[in-house]
């Protein structure tokens, strides 16, 4: 296959890769917190039926103990006048009454043709003060509740409360056409079911959201279930939304990449060579900071396209053309010589500073670059032992023995080597077993969900206690908030760069940092500094 057609193939694939992964991420996003919803709103359902329930029990109970320290216990006129007092002073009581030990009503307040009908079961010795049954009537799923209060005449007190006081439908109106409600008292008979979903008709193979609040108060329990799509209503909108972007990035993206890959060959590499020759690749420099101190310990160099009309490209628009076309290593030799150039002086003055530039795997296959290194920076301001060369775990190193060697060679000269991206690539743990790197970067993957995943926290501190244990240095990558900051300091990360300190910044623009820094000024630095440094 022509090297035209490969490179497209694979420009394409990595387009349709950063297509598809932002909508596979959204889709995850939107769904957990879709469910995490859905169980907040189930939640505060159930707790709305307890306290209705409990407020209806309450009023009820507070009634007939009224009525009976007043000696309102019999089914006398003025007892009866009582008993209609209390139906007003309770609104979800609709019957007052007196029940005999035997369980059979005595009298009623309104009267009901329910005279000398057994209502509760028959008084026992062990029975307590306070009784609460059903009837079998039923209003709209809710059934009416009976509520006794036991006399020292063997008789009880007797208030009915009415379905209407817990006959709600509270919830959102995603959830309102899908959820099941069932309030229980203690010995399992059934007040309340509400809602047509069940787990008996739900659709086979479906998950289901399941959320059950207990009273405080009473021996009752309420239980809301829903189909786990559901709660998928919910950012139903949304993740079209997010189809959408994705379908507009794949589109773009593959733009970009017939753009790169498919034009003649020609006018492509004459582009890149024009380039190279003009200067046109230069470096930017990230700060890396000392989070312990505030002091900055030097810069991760990172490449960017600046063309002649001053527009700056980012690596991602053209590295994959300079590294399948073997420009990439012309590119770094020249990023090399005018990072000595234009900050030689400063790490001269500084001499802890350390300058970190990235080499692809195909640097690692040859001895050129350990002639590059001497070539450029032998005679220069910055020393080898300021110098760091990252090799990054995202792409295969071909040769592993040879890889070694070459990186044996760098640290016997006093270059130091890390490696970037951990955890993220092909080569795993066996990279920092096998090429004796110096240093560990921590992949900005980690650190965006440090202190709300636990399983990042666990690979952090785990890269922590290796790096210890080897004796390397640790540095965070992509830190962008306060929070990040103070949870690598409770690892045990002491140096970390990203966007709260600096984004990559022109060869001016770090300088002037570097030196507002080392003269103590961390808060007046010039414009375009990035969002914070640490003090």
């Amino acid at each position: 296959m022509p090297h035209r057609y490969t490179r497209f193939l694979k420009t394409l694939v990595i387009a349709l890769g950063l297509a598809i992964a932002p909508l596979i991420a959204a889709n995850y996003i939107l769904a957990n917190y879709a469910v995490t919803q859905a169980r907040t709103e189930m939640k505060a359902i159930a707790e709305r039926y307890v306290l209705r329930a409990e407020k209806a029990i309450g009023d009820a109970v507070s009634v007939l103990q009224t009525l009976h320290q007043q000696g309102h216990v019999t089914c006398s006129a003025d007892d009866r006048r009582a008993f209609h007092a209390g139906l007003i002073e309770a609104p979800f009581v609709q019957m007052i009454g007196v029940v005999n030990s035997g369980g059979v009503m005595i009298c009623n307040v309104p009267d009901q043709p329910q005279q000398g009908r057994q209502v509760l079961p028959v008084l026992q010795a062990d029975s307590p003060l306070v009784g609460i049954g059903m009837r079998d009537r039923v209003y709209e799923g809710t059934r009416v509740a009976l509520v006794s209060w036991r006399i020292g005449t063997g008789n009880r007190l007797l208030a009915e409360i009415s379905p209407v006081a817990i006959a709600i439908d509270p919830g959102p109106e995603y959830l309102r056409a899908h959820r099941h409600v069932e309030l229980r008292l203690g010995d399992g008979v059934t007040w309340l079911r509400s809602g047509e979903y069940s787990n008996i008709n739900s659709r086979e193979g479906e998950s289901e959201l399941v959320v059950e609040v207990a009273s405080e108060k009473y021996p009752m329990l309420a239980t809301v279930s829903a189909p786990a799509s559901a709660a998928a209503n919910l950012v139903r909108d949304l993740k079209v939304v997010a189809a959408i972007a994705s379908v507009g990035f794949a589109i773009l993206f593959v733009a970009v990449s017939v753009w790169f890959s498919w034009r003649p060959e020609s006018e492509a590499e004459d582009e890149f060579v024009q380039a190279i020759r003009r200067g046109e690749f230069i470096p930017y420099y990230q700060p890396v900071m000392d989070i312990e101190t505030g002091r900055l310990r030097g810069c991760e160099v990172l490449m960017r396209w600046q063309r002649p009309d001053g527009t700056v490209i980012s690596p991602g628009a053209f590295m994959t053309f300079a590294e399948t076309s073997g420009h990439i290593f012309e590119m770094t030799r020249q990023v090399m010589r005018k990072t000595r150039d234009e900050v030689g002086e400063l790490y001269f003055q500084n001499p802890e500073f350390k300058l970190s530039i990235n080499l692809f795997a195909g640097h690692f296959e040859d001895r050129q670059v350990i002639e590059d290194i001497t070539e450029i920076y032998g005679e220069s301001k910055i020393a080898f032992q300021q110098i760091v060369m990252e090799v990054t775990e995202r792409q295969p190193l071909s040769n592993m023995d040879t890889a070694r060697k070459i990186i044996a060679e760098m640290q016997a000269i006093g270059v130091r080597v890390a490696l970037d991206d951990v955890g993220t690539g092909h080569g795993g743990f066996a990279y920092l077993q096998k090429l004796g790197i110096d240093i560990i970067k921590i992949d900005k993957m980690f650190i965006d969900s440090l202190g709300t995943d636990d399983n990042s926290t666990t690979i952090v501190d785990t890269m922590v206690e290796l790096a210890d244990n080897l004796g390397m240095g640790i540095i965070a990558e992509g830190v962008e908030t306060m929070e990040q900051i103070e949870r690598l300091r409770e690892l045990g990360v002491s140096a970390a760069q990203g966007y709260i300190f600096a984004p990559p910044l022109p060869a001016k623009l770090f300088i002037e940092l570097a030196q507002a820094l080392s003269g103590g000024r961390t808060t007046a630095l010039p414009e375009g500094m990035g969002k914070a440094l640490v003090a």
